[in-house]
């Protein structure tokens, strides 16, 4: 573990750095960048207007936003406003930075928005020309027509996306659900993938239902071992676990020889690394 450092391992920012700024905002994403990160992961929405916009939800989540005039969203509306309904002028209304995160007491409480995709890849270009994105489509199938696009049209906006700004080189796309990686992959071949596994299933078994064998394999930390890691490199996936915020996680992660890490806090990881 000792030789292992940020030229060999890929360090991943977790929605920016989620345990630092708050989640999935522009200010989270320069605090990574000038952190030093490789990669920034992050994950995205579509709007009204057919707009990719980045949020973790599809909705405005209660636990990190509070709605237009600036109050508490109530359990009543816990995803009621749905982003696919919404223009990003109306979304940008939410402060989605201000209230506190018990999970992350750490997190700096700043008033960001949820910003558009092509806002980050000009904050990239502005600051740091060599950091990469690990975008993550968030879909389900029961959110299709109703807070996404079906994934033939979802899949084919982000990729619009991407290639107007340049950024299909540095970009790699990362989903849990299986029909949106089959239509990346019919859309755009050559698109690298990410295979992501929740901690409740197999990947194996996550592995043997896709039609191809997947660049990047991104398993929930605790599902992998020494073993395993090994087993699926010397098939040719690349393992990047997440989202690993322990320092003891994180040592453990490296010595089993992993090639990257999600994390929420990229600042204990690269400190490692140093």
């Amino acid at each position: 573990m000792a030789c292992s450092t940020k030229e060999d391992i890929d360090v991943q920012g977790h929605r920016g750095c989620r345990g630092l700024m708050p989640e999935n905002s522009l200010p989270a994403f320069k605090k990574a960048i000038d952190l030093g990160v490789n990669t920034l992961e992050l994950d995205i929405a579509i709007t009204k207007d057919k707009q990719v916009v980045v949020s973790h939800e599809p909705f405005m989540s209660r636990v990190i936003c509070l709605d237009s005039t600036g109050q508490g969203i109530p359990e009543s509306k816990d995803k009621a406003y749905n982003l696919y309904n919404m223009s990003h002028t109306e979304i940008k209304a939410f402060d989605c930075g201000k209230k506190f995160h018990k999970g992350y007491p750490e997190q700096q409480k700043i008033t960001v928005y949820k910003p558009l995709l092509r806002e980050v890849f000009d904050l990239v270009k502005a600051n740091n020309t060599k950091v990469r994105f690990n975008i993550e489509i968030k879909s389900k199938p029961e959110y299709y027509g109703i807070y996404t696009p079906e994934p033939e049209e979802y899949v084919m906006l982000v990729l619009n996306e991407i290639e107007a700004n340049g950024m299909k080189e540095k970009s790699n796309l990362q989903s849990f659900d299986l029909n949106i990686l089959e239509e990346i992959k019919l859309q755009s071949p050559d698109t690298v993938v990410a295979l992501l596994v929740d901690e409740d299933e197999d990947i194996d078994k996550k592995l043997s239902q896709l039609s191809f064998q997947p660049e990047l394999l991104s398993p929930y930390y605790k599902l992998l071992s020494k073993e395993s890691v090994r087993k699926y490199q010397n098939k040719n996936f690349l393992v990047i676990p997440w989202t690993v915020n322990a320092k003891a996680d994180m040592k453990k992660l490296l010595s089993w020889g992993a090639d990257g890490i999600i994390t929420d806090y990229p600042n204990i990881l690269l400190d490692i690394l140093k």
